[in-house]
């Protein structure tokens, strides 16, 4: 774990880190052309980001602190999430400065600020107000109402959960019992080109989608009768959104530590709504992800800086998949954006998701 800047900068200043390509650590072997041959099929390929150099004035940047240590690696102690990027105020967190920094930089494509724009314009909307008779619905009668936003087009998923206030970042506070979470997803051609800003054009379509998507609900509950606050990505606004997603059924951590979710892969955003309006609960599920994920190092392999761990970290006292912070975003700010891990994922090609889920369920059974 890098304690502060000199480890931090050390680090990616260390030839070692990168001498090999293939399995994250320097080696020799002696073997005939034959046999070198066949080794060399079995390997990944090779990464065409590696070895990765950060730009000197962006380290120059880096805090003292590491992101892993704001981010709770290694605590044993459940603790509340502390906003680590993308603060609304950049200011106030200590990688602020390198949070800027990312917006200095220029991927060439007009669409980046073209999105922006408009998702802060989404952001600005004023909701319409509050009826004064809130609507009171079966459960069933609910679920309908709401998975007509996905028959729409509006996303392509939704799910509610029970608000628990672990997900609430340290200093801030949520009244509202209930969560709607709202999943867009990437349009896979765009987003396997990552990390070229071709995908991180993709990504930012994908977030005012998911921006458009809570207001739009938020404003439908609002004529419902019911309060409701929407919360859009990526600034980190009140709450962080992945564990509340999972327990709205959206899926399970990968080791790229983004969701898994057989039908929409990791290749989606996120939104969600804070409200009391009596919504019937979604179910958490599982499809096995634990166990793939263990076995596979796909995303591993493809992660230019390293970042991925193979093996789960105790986090803020939970035993969890972790991307280590401080390797990631150097990487992530000079490509504005990355997306490789969820791009290369099996789980995110088109079709695939939902036979590996069904291949795993039956394996699953065979072995109770």
């Amino acid at each position: 774990m890098l304690q502060n800047k000199k480890h931090f900068v050390q680090y990616y200043k260390s030839p070692m880190n990168f001498s090999i390509e293939k399995f994250g650590k320097p080696f020799n072997i002696v073997c005939t052309a034959r046999l070198s041959s066949y080794l060399e099929s079995r390997l990944p390929p090779k990464n065409k980001y590696r070895p990765f150099t950060p730009d000197p004035q962006q380290m120059e940047l880096a805090p003292d602190v590491s992101g892993n240590t704001i981010n709770g690696l290694g605590e044993v102690e459940v603790t509340k999430p502390k906003i680590v990027y993308w603060a609304k105020e950049p200011d106030t967190i200590p990688h602020g400065k390198m949070q800027k920094w990312f917006y200095t930089v220029d991927p060439g494509l007009p669409d980046f600020s073209k999105q922006r724009q408009k998702r802060l314009e989404i952001q600005n909307i004023s909701l319409p107000p509050v009826s004064k008779e809130p609507s009171i619905y079966t459960s069933d009668i609910w679920s309908k109402k709401l998975e007509k936003f996905v028959s729409d087009g509006v996303c392509e998923k939704i799910g509610v959960a029970e608000m628990d206030q672990a997900w609430v970042f340290d200093g801030y506070t949520v009244s509202q019992s209930r969560i709607i979470v709202t999943g867009v997803q990437h349009n896979f051609e765009n987003i396997k080109l990552a990390p070229e800003p071709e995908a991180g054009a993709e990504v930012m379509r994908q977030y005012t989608r998911a921006a458009s998507s809570a207001v739009e609900i938020a404003s439908w509950l609002h004529s419902e009768g019911w309060e409701a606050k929407p919360l859009t990505g990526p600034m980190a606004i009140t709450l962080t959104m992945i564990p509340a997603a999972i327990a709205a059924g959206f899926g399970e951590l990968g080791k790229h530590g983004s969701i898994i979710n057989p039908e929409l892969g990791s290749s989606f955003r996120l939104s969600a709504v804070l409200t009391d309006a009596p919504l019937p609960l979604s179910e958490p599920v599982s499809h096995g992800v634990d166990d793939f994920c263990s076995a596979c190092r796909v995303c591993e392999d493809a992660c230019p800086p390293f970042a991925i761990i193979p093996e789960k970290k105790t986090v803020r006292g939970v035993e969890k998949w972790y991307v280590d912070f401080d390797k990631c975003l150097p990487f992530f700010n000079q490509h504005q954006g990355c997306g490789i891990c969820i791009a290369v994922c099996p789980w995110s090609r088109p079709g695939v998701g939902l036979n590996l889920a069904e291949k795993l369920e039956r394996k699953r059974k065979r072995m109770n």
